[in-house]
């Protein structure tokens, strides 16, 4: 039988009601079910991951891709671990504030309540599969996860472990839909259906995220790529500043949240570069200077106005020499991604002046970008990022998933 969209998107939109009906405590259950699954069929979803990782090596893949696509023992237990934290979570269903009294007599207040249907659309990563089916189902929404071809195989073993854990708990597996094609047109159907779906989160890379916002009948969050910068100021520690530049760089190139240029104070040029250049030259890192600091790297290519937008995703980095801390601010509000932006200071001051001033998602002093993940700020995991400051800005976990209603209680008030 072949799969239809549009049907799949109507049954999760009935679905959506009966998650949104679920005690906290059995969404609990049901997210501890998802994650025991998990791990009884490591094995299965290993040997497909396996065929996903030869396809992707025989088509020509790259080394960032690769890196997203590949699961191992150790990654589904972190996936299991990070559904059994998102269920240990404080339910954001439910919860009341601003309970305010009127004038008039009546009070009123404001409760979060479920989206309805979330869509995700993303590339190679499958845990995105996993994370984003258990945070929309806390926040008591239903799910349609549209992944790449190059995970179906995965994609689909870890939708296995989700219906068995919804048909242990006798729910409707239209709660969760993993669509099993992943043909283009079934993607530009899924963008037109508006009547089932109440938000889009595409997840990938630049091309993807704005195809589905030039295309979607349904709003989308926006996360288009990370352009993470780190300041070195002329107050940093160069200690604390190499160990930032190190991981933020090196740990892991292919993710939104390393980073991709370094601009250093003029006052820490001389001393703080050279040891910057050792450094990133033992990673091999392809330097793309300003003509301030390029006689600071051998074979430095001189950098261009696209390199201070570049989201390089590889050991590449754009360096900038900047004459004050306000050339610094300036030059990080002009090229910024809206992801993530650290500076690196003993002066308290100017990280205080840094965090108010800079207006990305995440803005950090004195820690590495690499924290700027869902699971690293306390949500459990994220389903993605927003940089759109709508609804939600930052990494999303369960609550960036449900909005807001007003309630009134009265006793017999009627206005005059």
């Amino acid at each position: 039988m072949s799969f239809s969209i549009t049907d799949a998107a109507k049954q999760a939109k009935k679905a959506a009601r009966q998650v949104a009906n679920l005690t906290s405590g059995q969404r609990n259950q049901l997210l501890s079910d998802i994650a025991e699954a998990l791990i009884s069929n490591t094995s299965s979803i290993l040997l497909a991951n396996e065929k996903d990782l030869a396809a992707a090596k025989s088509n020509g893949l790259d080394a960032a891709m690769l890196d997203r696509l590949a699961l191992d023992p150790k990654g589904i237990q972190g996936i299991a671990n990070a559904v059994l934290e998102i269920a240990g979570q404080p339910d954001p269903v439910g919860s009341i504030s601003k309970i305010e009294r009127m004038p008039s007599g009546i009070q009123v207040g404001k409760m979060r309540i479920p989206l309805g249907v979330i869509a995700m659309i993303y590339e190679s990563r499958p845990n995105v599969t996993i994370d984003a089916a258990a945070l929309c189902l806390k926040a008591g929404n239903a799910v349609i996860l549209r992944g790449g071809k190059e995970a179906i195989h995965s994609n689909l073993a870890l939708a296995k472990c989700i219906e068995l854990a919804l048909a242990k708990k006798h729910l409707d597996p239209a709660a969760v839909v993993v669509v099993p094609d992943p043909d283009r047109a079934v993607m530009n159907e899924l963008m037109t259906l508006n009547e089932s779906i109440d938000l889009i989160i595409p997840r990938g890379g630049e091309g993807l995220i704005r195809f589905v916002s030039e295309n979607s009948r349904i709003p989308v969050i926006q996360h288009y790529k990370g352009v993470c910068h780190l300041y070195v100021d002329s107050a940093a520690d160069e200690v604390k500043a190499l160990n930032i530049l190190k991981n933020g760089k090196t740990q892991r190139t292919g993710v939104c949240n390393s980073l991709e240029t370094l601009v250093v104070h003029q006052d820490l040029a001389s001393s703080f570069l050279p040891k910057a250049a050792a450094l990133l030259a033992e990673h091999n890192t392809v330097i793309h200077a300003c003509e301030d600091s390029i006689e600071y790297f051998d074979g430095a290519q001189k950098a261009t106005e696209d390199d201070w937008h570049a989201e390089y995703l590889a050991m590449e980095i754009a360096v900038k020499v900047a004459d004050d801390f306000e050339q610094a601010i300036a030059h990080i509000e002009e090229y910024s991604s809206g992801h993530t932006e650290v500076i690196v200071s003993q002066d308290y001051s100017k990280t205080q002046a840094f965090i108010r001033r800079i207006n990305s998602a995440v803005v950090m002093a004195n820690a590495s970008s690499r924290f700027s993940d869902g699971g690293q700020l306390g949500l459990g995991a994220e389903i993605g990022i927003s940089t759109s400051k709508l609804h939600a800005y930052g990494p999303m976990g369960a609550e960036s998933l449900t909005t807001e209603k007003f309630i009134v209680m009265g006793d017999g008030e009627v206005r005059s």
